[in-house]
């Protein structure tokens, strides 16, 4: 994959910088030398086949899965690891803990905690993590319910809540952490069809507000739509990447060809 032709503005720019993403479960390489580099304001959409390791990519840039070789760099900095000597060893628990604060992520499952209310999970990380005040965590959150339509959900639990609702409470928990940039992992995948449209729109909103994202997503009209790069995915390798007029509607690999025949 050819990457943009660096300069002085956009070196400036780059929020996160992944470089030759080794990962490997046992004897499967699942990923095999994955570069991306995201700018600052970007929605990347990461499109492509079940089992082509989109997820796996993910979970990779924040140190939810260590990698087998590579690095992964926010604003410069390396994630997950400090260099010793001619080694690079694993960040303490605390280290880490700090940097993948800087990194909002929603999953596919929503992930809330079910004994708290909507807003206890949302001040939670906040207060526990960032040491803010409860009043200033509060307030947060209550404007963030706002945001994504669900002000008046703040005292419910999440069984009470439906999926599309959940997922919108974990957008605002993400961004309640004023985040460099928020990672997506597939977030509509679990929810029932009428329910999809309301997590997009919000995701929308945010990219039009300037939000970084990185979208792991199968909703190629969002990709489409929002995403200012597409990179396709297949085999563990970064196949095709660039604007979503080209990826989509136009692609060069005959492989990216095959999967667009097939998913639009």
């Amino acid at each position: 994959m050819v990457e943009q032709a660096a300069d002085p503005v956009a070196e400036r720019e780059v929020v996160l910088r992944a470089t030759g993403i080794r990962k490997r479960f046992g004897p499967n390489e699942v990923l095999k030398g994955v570069d991306l580099t995201v700018l600052r304001g970007e929605v990347l959409c990461i499109i492509g086949p079940s089992g082509s390791g989109k997820s796996t990519l993910l979970r990779s840039l924040n140190h939810l899965e260590e990698i087998d070789g590579g690095r992964v760099e926010l604003d410069g900095e390396l994630i997950g690891y400090r260099r010793r000597g001619h080694r690079y060893v694993t960040l303490p628990g605390k280290q880490l803990a700090a940097q993948r604060a800087r990194v909002g992520m929603v999953f596919q499952s929503f992930n809330l905690f079910p004994h708290m209310t909507v807003l206890q999970n949302i001040v939670e990380s906040p207060v526990g993590v960032l040491k803010q005040p409860v009043r200033e965590a509060t307030a947060t959150a209550m404007a963030l319910l706002e945001r994504v339509g669900l002000e008046s959900k703040a005292d419910a639990y999440p069984r009470q809540l439906s999926g599309g609702q959940q997922q919108r409470v974990a957008i605002a928990r993400a961004l309640a952490m004023k985040p460099r940039l928020v990672l997506f992992d597939e977030p509509t995948s679990a929810l029932d069809p009428e329910l999809v449209g309301e997590v997009l729109e919000v995701m929308k909103d945010l990219a039009r507000d300037g939000l970084t994202m990185v979208v792991v997503t199968h909703e190629m009209g969002f990709a489409r739509e929002v995403a200012d790069t597409v990179l396709f995915m297949d085999g563990g390798i970064a196949v095709e990447r660039g604007r979503p007029e080209d990826v989509l509607l136009n692609p060069r690999q005959a492989r990216t060809k095959d999967f667009l025949a097939k998913v639009l």
